[in-house]
């Protein structure tokens, strides 16, 4: 800025100067000093009519010529140009790479605006997705006729991934994720996943095919150790120790392949998510009845809270089957100076089922993989189990709209919460009060 006035200084000390000098000789100072700074004025007005014909033309070439201050503004202004020209032709480029690798991709990508419409897509996208050149600018709902796709555009909730048949060819299974980035702007990208849903049925029907198979040999199996044992009054105690670890191998197989074959139903598309009524209060009262006739020597105290009558709408063996892997996990970890604590309650946005333990806890290493199959936690003296019930959990309540939550401080206990919305809460119908028959009198 000192530069600029420095500039322009010597041509207004100038113009003062002649005007001060022919104003003497005139007699007339003040009208003089007028007329020179309306030359002044008029210098400056001709320089701006230059600059904005310069920028209106969009040339890039050198600027016009100008005299004082305006030679510095002209070359200012060319720097400015020729630095954004630069910038802009980076951009470009880096575009131009972003596209060619973004088509060379073998997922479709289409860039999506702020109404949903089409600004661009690849080469893939209109393999997998049917779109065609003229489709720019149009809605992407319109042209993906799919009720989940519409709802999980409409939802916005971006970090789940919803899955569609392709527009294309039904035979074409396709997992859709919109990724929103930028000013109100979403890239969705459509994965093609027909071979790994094809490679996941084959294993589900491998396991359910093996399960079962192996069901009837293992019911023989465990229906003549129980035979020799009835007659243990006439075995020896060396031939009685190994049929009862047979028995109990036998039952921990059994209770596997059940846990198999349970996983399995809940992880067909053909197995429809039940909507039934579920008085949850009086199947958590059943499952605490349940536990408690097994007479155990360590088991845990366990006590039942049940702060809210209401229940849910779902399947009542799937949940029934989730509550009893958390009770009885809790019970099974805990000693008998421990206290195991199962609460049904409301929340501000639907119901919890709490189980709450006070203890051994889980090292925080182990949390993120206890849903995982066959995963167990070893802990050096932790009973025997499948690995698969908290495994059956997850799955319950991902059908149920609903998420499991734990927390554990080792040496001080654990808890795990299941949430559910406020969609899946259900009024149970209270049983009509039993009123005494009434018979009209003898006439």
């Amino acid at each position: 800025m000192i530069n600029l006035w420095r500039a322009e200084l010597p041509l207004l000390l100038l113009v003062l100067l002649v005007g001060v000098f022919i104003g003497k000789l005139t007699h007339h100072p003040f009208w003089v000093l007028l007329g020179m700074m309306a030359l002044y004025l008029g210098h400056h007005l001709v320089h701006i009519r230059r600059l904005i014909s310069w920028l209106h033309s969009g040339k890039t070439s050198e600027p016009p010529q100008g005299l004082g201050i305006w030679e510095e503004v002209f070359y200012l202004i060319f720097r400015l140009r020729r630095r954004n020209r630069r910038r802009k032709k980076q951009l470009i480029r880096m575009l131009e790479r972003f596209r060619t690798a973004t088509a060379a991709l073998p997922d479709a990508t289409v860039v999506l605006g702020p109404r949903n419409e089409i600004e661009w897509f690849n080469e893939a996208a209109g393999k997998l997705l049917g779109l065609l050149r003229e489709d720019l600018g149009q809605n992407i709902g319109n042209l993906i006729r799919y009720p989940r796709f519409a709802e999980h555009l409409k939802q916005g909730d971006y970090l789940k991934t919803v899955g569609i048949p392709s527009p294309v060819s039904d035979a074409v299974q396709l997992d859709i994720r919109v990724v929103p980035y930028g000013e109100d702007l979403r890239l969705l990208v459509a994965q093609d996943v027909t071979q790994l849903r094809f490679m996941e049925r084959v294993r589900t029907d491998f396991v359910a095919n093996v399960s079962h198979e192996l069901r009837t040999p293992l019911t023989v199996i465990r229906g003549s150790v129980e035979s020799m044992i009835d007659q243990s009054q006439h075995l020896p105690p060396a031939q009685l120790r190994p049929l009862k670890r047979m028995e109990e191998q036998t039952l921990r197989m059994q209770n596997l392949i059940n846990d198999l074959l349970t996983l399995t139903r809940l992880e067909s598309p053909a197995h429809p998510i039940p909507r039934q009524l579920v008085d949850v209060p009086e199947t958590l009262r059943s499952i605490v009845e349940e536990v408690l006739l097994i007479p155990h020597r360590d088991r845990p105290e366990l006590a039942l809270e049940i702060e809210t009558g209401l229940g849910l709408y779902g399947g009542e063996s799937e949940l029934r089957s989730a509550f009893m892997n958390l009770v009885e996990n809790a019970l099974k970890y805990g000693r008998s100076s421990d206290l195991v604590t199962v609460r049904w309650a409301t929340e501000t946005q639907g119901l919890c089922l709490s189980v709450t333990d006070t203890g051994p806890g889980i090292s925080p290493e182990f949390l993120p993989r206890l849903t995982e199959r066959f995963y167990r936690v070893d802990t050096g003296d932790s009973p025997g189990g499948t690995g698969l019930g908290l495994a059956i959990v997850k799955h319950v309540l991902a059908r149920h709209d609903a998420e499991l939550q734990i927390e554990s401080t080792v040496g001080k206990g654990s808890c795990f919460r299941c949430r559910f919305p406020e969609a899946r809460v259900a009024l149970i119908p209270q049983p009509a009060a039993v009123q005494d028959e009434w018979l009209p009198s003898e006439p």
